[in-house]
């Protein structure tokens, strides 16, 4: 027992436990507006098995393809694969086996749910990972589809098909993720530099990236908005969904007009507290 969590353990920086635990969340939700908790606990613990399972995967197959990286940023030299803690063989199967797990129990329950959360494992691994991350700044882009992956998924196993306020739903992810990662590369540019990884702020400057950021914060704002109001969110909830995307988009403005490094660092953590209320008030 103290072995097996002592692995567990060491595979919790690879999994990136509280990334990976919100967009666990994202799909949750994304079912929960369209079905009620108690008449599906099965369908509900399939859904939680296959969103851990998939992205946890993801996330330790991008860690095994991203060692080099990880070994060359101050922030990331003391995970486990650069330490040699986990030899990069053993997070390749693990990683290809929870994803293995994660996709296959999703085909399992719907075909549609399955193949969505398949996409985004392909999107983040291959696309973005593999292919782009090394390439371009753009990539942020394929790594904000893979993102959107859960909740689009969640939703559409909820109502049996991609409707409009998964799509919605979906784009509030695709638009939160600039704001999430911009704001992370900024406050670590150093580092990104180091490791030879484009950045918008290495590509296009500080200034734009910031204003890309409120751009970002403004949409994901509103998406998010139009998708609750697509629910049926009530007033009172719709109003505390206003107050917490004012929030976001005062931070955001702050940030290009008075740029530092606290206000910054605000953002990046608003941001997840933001989308992690937005997910509760959906849900309620």
């Amino acid at each position: 027992m103290r072995t097996l969590l002592a692995k567990i353990k060491l595979y919790w920086p690879l999994i990136k436990g509280l990334q990976t635990g919100l967009l666990v969340i994202t799909g949750i939700a994304g079912y929960l507006t369209a079905r009620c908790p108690v008449d599906n606990l099965s369908t509900l613990g399939g859904l939680f098995i296959s969103l851990v399972a998939s992205i946890s995967g993801s996330t330790i197959l991008n860690m095994w393809w991203d060692r080099d990286i990880d070994a060359r940023m101050k922030r990331t030299q003391k995970r486990p694969l650069v330490t040699g803690k986990i030899q990069p063989r053993e997070a390749l199967i693990v990683g290809l086996a929870l994803s293995g797990i994660g996709v296959g129990v999703a085909l399992a329950m719907d075909l549609l749910y399955g193949l969505i959360i398949f996409a985004g494992l392909f999107f983040d691994v291959v696309i973005y990972t593999m292919w782009l991350k090394r390439r371009t700044c753009w990539s942020i882009i394929w790594g904000g589809i893979s993102g959107a992956m859960p909740i689009l998924a969640g939703r559409a196993l909820g109502v049996g098909s991609i409707d409009w306020i998964g799509i919605v739903l979906a784009l509030g992810i695709l638009f939160w993720i600039p704001t999430h990662i911009l704001t992370f590369s900024m406050r670590y540019y150093g580092d990104y530099q180091a490791a030879e990884v484009p950045t918008f702020a290495s590509r296009y400057g500080f200034g734009s990236s910031r204003a890309t950021t409120a751009l970002a914060s403004i949409l994901a704002a509103l998406a998010m908005g139009a998708a609750a109001w697509g629910i049926g969110l009530s007033w009172g909830f719709l109003r505390v969904l206003a107050v917490l995307s004012a929030g976001l988009l005062v931070l955001a403005v702050v940030m290009v007009f008075r740029p530092s490094d606290k206000v910054n660092f605000g953002l990046f953590k608003y941001a997840s507290v933001y989308m992690l209320s937005s997910m509760i008030l959906m849900v309620l």
